[in-house]
């Protein structure tokens, strides 16, 4: 079972400080809602820092980026 980061409407950094709030509870994968290819960016660059594969889908203005170990 996947965890779920809903962050579309915020803005950057609370993207990336709820994704990181998922990371830490190890339990992958991790899908992370978007709305902005801003929040895109920065979720996808933190998540490979940290270790994770990132797999991005693009639904028009929205994306989904899958976390795996």
């Amino acid at each position: 079972m996947s965890q779920i980061v809903d962050a579309r409407g915020l803005s950057c950094p609370q993207p990336v400080l709820l994704t990181k709030k998922a990371v830490d509870k190890g339990e992958f994968p991790i899908e992370v809602m978007v709305d902005t290819v801003t929040s895109r960016e920065n979720v996808r660059r933190m998540a490979e820092n940290w270790g994770c594969k990132v797999q991005v889908e693009d639904f028009g203005e929205e994306f989904k980026l899958t976390l795996t170990k």
